[in-house]
């Protein structure tokens, strides 16, 4: 056994996968990393982009540089809770934005959420402008993340865990039950 040093904290937007992160970060060794914030440092500092809206509205292409970028400046780091999506839904389909080959986590950990609990988080926060997702949209891009965590968690050999988060405390002590043990770094095989 041997201390995770990379733990991908996924969900679809509005799961509370940042509140966690923070609140673990505090009580842990783990750092905090925004993989959408580390993306719009390279973007900003580009001049592609000041904000998420702009930066995910760039072609494509353009946001594809920009994740390796951030894969490859991140994938040295140790001790993270690294927050993304984990999958994108775009209008043409789906993309996984987890760069597993690249930042090769040690875990997944896969966030989710009621509709109704997401779809209040999203209104709480007006700061993030995102996109409300229908029911049906959001099961499915739910659904798909679950596939595509699964695939990624096949393919690096690594553990995958869902937790609900219906009730913040709840979840946060069971996020840190998986984290946290007597050494503070959560082992893997």
């Amino acid at each position: 056994m041997r201390p995770c040093e990379r733990v991908a904290v996924v969900g679809v937007p509005g799961t509370g996968k940042t509140s966690l992160c923070t609140a673990v970060s505090k009580n842990s060794k783990y750092q905090h990393v925004n993989y959408g914030m580390v993306m719009l440092e390279i973007a900003h500092s580009r001049d592609l982009a000041t904000t998420l809206p702009e930066m995910f509205s760039l072609d494509l292409t353009i946001q594809h540089d920009i994740w390796k970028k951030a894969a490859l400046q991140i994938k040295d780091q140790k001790n993270i809770l690294l927050d993304l999506h984990g999958l994108d839904h775009f209008r043409e389909g789906y993309l996984i934005s987890l760069p597993f080959k690249i930042i090769k986590p040690d875990i997944i950990i896969i966030i989710e959420s009621a509709y109704e609990d997401i779809i209040q988080r999203i209104r709480a926060d007006p700061l993030k402008k995102r996109i409300i997702q229908g029911q049906n949209t959001l099961h499915e891009h739910v659904k798909m993340l679950r596939f595509a965590m699964v695939s990624a968690s096949a393919c690096l050999g690594c553990n995958m865990i869902i937790l609900n988060n219906h009730d913040f405390e709840t979840c946060l002590k069971e996020l840190e039950s998986k984290l946290v043990n007597k050494s503070d770094i959560f082992l893997c095989k």
